[in-house]
């Protein structure tokens, strides 16, 4: 099992930059898939983005292409998700996942593992 707790939410502005980190303990966080995922009021929780175990393939959705970029760093078992040029749509909790897998691609779907999330909000 893994434990997976997020930092960087906030508040900020149309066109401002946030970056989220997401810290995984109890497990080799490098045997895992990790995606971030994000869920407005009223919506259902979609994946932004996905990373496979290495870093080597990641996943975004059209939305946020050009604008986010996700990252990790197994050294210090953490996954992070870089926001350039916000926009009030991209306002949500944002959470992150992790699904064990012996395959170093991203995974888009079935995550065993979540956090509690994060609040971001960007004003118009």
């Amino acid at each position: 099992q893994v434990q997976l707790v997020e930092s960087g939410g906030g508040l900020v502005q149309t066109g401002g930059s946030l970056r989220l980190s997401c810290a995984a303990s109890g497990r080799t966080f490098s045997n895992y898939a990790m995606g971030w995922f994000r869920q407005a009021p009223g919506k259902e929780r979609d994946l932004v983005a996905a990373i496979s175990r290495s870093g080597i393939s990641t996943y975004y959705v059209d939305s946020v292409k050009a604008r986010f970029t996700i990252s990790r760093d197994n050294a210090k078992n953490t996954v992070y998700l870089q926001m350039n040029s916000l926009k009030p749509e991209d306002t949500a909790v944002y959470s992150c996942a992790a699904r064990p897998t012996s395959f170093d691609s991203y995974i888009p779907y079935q995550y065993n593992y979540w956090g509690q999330g994060t609040q971001v909000t960007v004003s118009s």
